[in-house]
C-alpha cells in the first residue's frame, strides 16, 4: 500500500486529489494538511511513502517544506503539485529535493503515474518537461535570476512582489523584521536588483506571483 499525505492550502483540491489518488487499490491518503507548517509536522511525525506538496501555502512555502524534510527524513518521496507553470519551477523543485513535479492542469492518470514511480525511488516529469529541459541543454540556457536564490530568499520576493512590508513578510514567514530585511538585501545583490519596483516587475513578468 502506497501511504500519501496531501498537503495543499485549498480543500476542495485537496479532496479532488484524494478522490482521484484513492479510487486506487494500492494507494491510501494517511493525512493532509492545509499549510506549510502543518505539512512539516504531519511528515515528521507519521509515516508515510509519498508527499504532494504545493508550493503556495500560508506559513510555509513547499520549498521551505522539502528542505525542513531533507533535515529529518533523508531520501524521501516528495511531489511538487503546483499551479505553476512546469518552465518556471520544475527546475528549482527538482534542485530542493523533490522526486517528481506535476502541474494541477495534469490528468489524473498521470498524477498517479508519478504517485507510482515515485515510490519506486525514481524521479518523475512529465515528456513535456523533458523536453523544455532538453532544449535548454541544447541552448546552453543560463539559469533565471530567481534560481539563484535560496528557499527563504524566494519566499521573501514573492512576499515583496505581492506587495507585502517587512512587517507583514516577518509575520508571514515567522521571522523577525531585521532578519526579513537581511534577506531583501540578499536577494537583491544577487539578482542586481536595487527597488522594490525591480523585484515587483521581475516576479509580475516571469509569472512567479498570482
Amino acid at each position: 500500500m502506497i501511504r500519501v499525505i496531501i498537503a495543499d492550502d485549498h480543500s476542495v483540491v485537496r479532496r479532488g486529489l484524494k478522490a482521484i489518488l484513492e479510487d486506487e487499490r494500492d494507494i491510501r491518503v494517511v493525512a493532509e494538511a492545509a499549510t506549510g507548517r502543518e505539512a512539516l509536522d504531519v511528515a515528521v511525525r507519521m509515516d508515510w511513502d509519498v508527499l504532494i506538496v504545493d508550493i503556495s501555502m500560508p506559513e510555509m512555502n513547499g520549498f521551505e517544506v522539502i528542505d525542513m524534510l531533507r533535515q529529518y527524513k533523508p531520501g524521501i518521496g516528495i511531489l511538487v503539485l503546483s499551479m505553476h507553470l512546469e518552465e518556471q519551477f520544475a527546475v528549482r523543485a527538482l534542485k530542493a529535493g523533490a522526486q517528481g513535479y506535476l502541474t494541477k492542469e495534469s490528468a489524473p492518470e498521470e498524477l498517479v503515474k508519478a504517485v507510482r514511480v515515485i515510490m519506486t525511488g525514481h524521479r518523475y516529469i512529465s515528456e513535456k518537461l523533458a523536453e523544455s529541459l532538453a532544449a535548454r541543454l541544447l541552448e546552453n540556457d543560463t539559469r533565471s535570476l530567481h534560481e539563484r536564490l535560496s528557499a527563504r530568499e524566494f519566499s521573501v520576493m514573492c512576499l515583496i512582489a505581492c506587495g507585502q512590508t517587512t512587517i507583514q513578510i516577518a509575520h508571514t514567514l515567522f521571522l523577525s523584521p531585521k532578519t526579513v530585511e537581511t534577506y531583501r538585501s540578499r536577494l537583491m545583490a544577487k539578482m542586481g536588483m536595487h527597488t522594490i519596483a525591480e523585484i515587483t516587475r521581475y516576479a509580475v513578468e516571469n509569472r512567479l506571483v498570482d
